[in-house]
């Protein structure tokens, strides 16, 4: 059952959990950058809630439907319509043969997940069928979708009934003011105490600047310790000598706009990672659009590791309220 792409979009792109087991080499875990919503959307239409799915970036496709299907669309506020009727957020809906998926425009967040009985189902190249664009990995010839290209569905194996609905207390909040929570380190000793004062009690304004690879923040400049940076760092006191990035690592090159790391970084370099994002706050991070506020919150370790539960249960939640 292909599914025809009439229109890309801004940016759609084949996403699911991730190739993890790479980073080392290189290569990153990719993956939809707010898994939660991805979990959602093939839940509600009877996939594994790490199937394919499409993931689009403020402006939806338009995609012809073949044969029969259910889809659901989750993530930003992105009105999905058939043959241009509204059909709901967070709940599956039929689709027949010759029909046409399109959508309004987005009403908050950033990234929808578009999901259909059966999994998008492209090759899997190591262990995952997500796109990674920068290294022409994955997806569909390892790029965005562009008009004229064939998608092909699986045969799924769950039930994937229409007006299965994910109840609204669990969906995610999508706000133009946001907090992110974030353990500081690796490297924040690089900042004067007054820099960390100004990174944890700013309000940091996201840049148009934000992608798969990096999200990037307005605000003041960070105060360094002065400091010779050791051999082989470059000549700005901020530089570190060449180490890995964790996935959610926040760089600050030359010592100004905060940068958060997402699914499609490098797995290295010499800017200072000051703080790193907890894991479930990514998703939020994956919902800001250019202009949202955003206040940094450190917490312990111990606090993130609850928090990682916390995000857990609420799955568990979700897998429950969907049978």
């Amino acid at each position: 059952m292909p599914i025809e792409v009439r229109k890309p979009g801004l940016s759609t792109t084949v996403q699911d959990t991730g190739r993890n087991g790479y980073y080392d080499l290189g290569i990153p875990p990719s993956g939809a950058l707010d898994l939660y919503s991805l979990a959602a959307a093939n839940r509600l239409v009877g996939n594994s809630p790490g199937d394919a799915a499409l993931e689009c970036v403020y402006l939806g496709p338009e995609l012809v439907f073949t044969e029969d299907a259910v889809v659901a669309v989750t993530g930003a506020s992105l009105p999905p319509k058939v043959n241009g009727e509204e059909r709901p957020l967070w709940e599956s809906f039929a689709v027949a043969a010759g029909d046409v998926l399109d959508f309004g425009f987005v009403k908050g967040g950033a990234r929808a997940y578009i999901a259909v009985a059966g999994g998008i189902d492209v090759p899997v190249v190591l262990g995952s069928r997500s796109t990674y664009a920068l290294g022409a990995l994955g997806g569909v010839e390892g790029r965005s979708l562009v008009a004229g290209d064939v998608l092909p569905v699986g045969a799924g194996s769950g039930p994937s009934t229409p007006g299965r609905a994910v109840p609204e207390e669990l969906w995610p909040v999508l706000s133009k003011d946001v907090e992110v929570r974030v353990v500081m380190g690796l490297y924040d000793h690089v900042l004067a105490p007054a820099g960390r004062e100004t990174f944890l009690s700013t309000t940091w304004t996201l840049t148009p600047v934000a992608d798969r690879v990096g999200f990037r923040y307005d605000g003041p400049g960070l105060e360094t310790v002065e400091r010779t940076p050791p051999f082989g760092a470059g000549q700005d006191p901020s530089n570190i000598v060449d180490a890995p990035y964790p996935i959610g690592s926040i760089q600050v090159p030359g010592s100004v706009e905060p940068i958060i790391l997402h699914r499609d970084a490098v797995s290295g370099g010499g800017y200072m990672m000051i703080a790193t994002v907890i894991s479930c706050d990514l998703d939020v991070v994956a919902q800001s659009a250019p202009n949202t506020r955003t206040r940094f919150v450190e917490v312990t370790l111990d606090e993130a590791l609850t928090a990682r539960r916390d995000h857990r249960r609420r799955a568990e939640r979700l897998a429950a309220a969907l049978g």
